[in-house]
């Protein structure tokens, strides 16, 4: 399970710093979408089939919660990609 939680950290220390970018160009209500659709459209179905249904139990709900996470992660990213930073006013 060690692997497991190094991925897992590794990806919510890259949310950590794409949501605060996010946060900080107003984009609350993107990130709100982002959230609610990784964690539960993706991780908490993937988390009880994994736990559940495979018979994984614990680290089938850490495996979830961590494609949750990097769900997340993947998302905050394209965001902050696509974004025309030139475009951007600071107030």
């Amino acid at each position: 399970m060690i692997p497991l939680l190094l991925a897992s950290v590794l990806c919510d220390f890259f949310q950590g710093i794409f949501s605060g970018v996010a946060r900080g160009c107003g984009w609350q209500h993107l990130v709100v979408f982002i959230n609610i659709g990784s964690f539960y459209l993706i991780g908490m179905p993937l988390a009880i089939i994994l736990a559940f249904y495979f018979k994984l139990y614990a680290k089938g709900l850490w495996l979830g919660l961590s494609c949750a996470l990097a769900a997340q992660t993947m998302g905050l990213l394209v965001l902050s990609r696509v974004t025309k930073w030139t475009r951007i006013e600071i107030y």
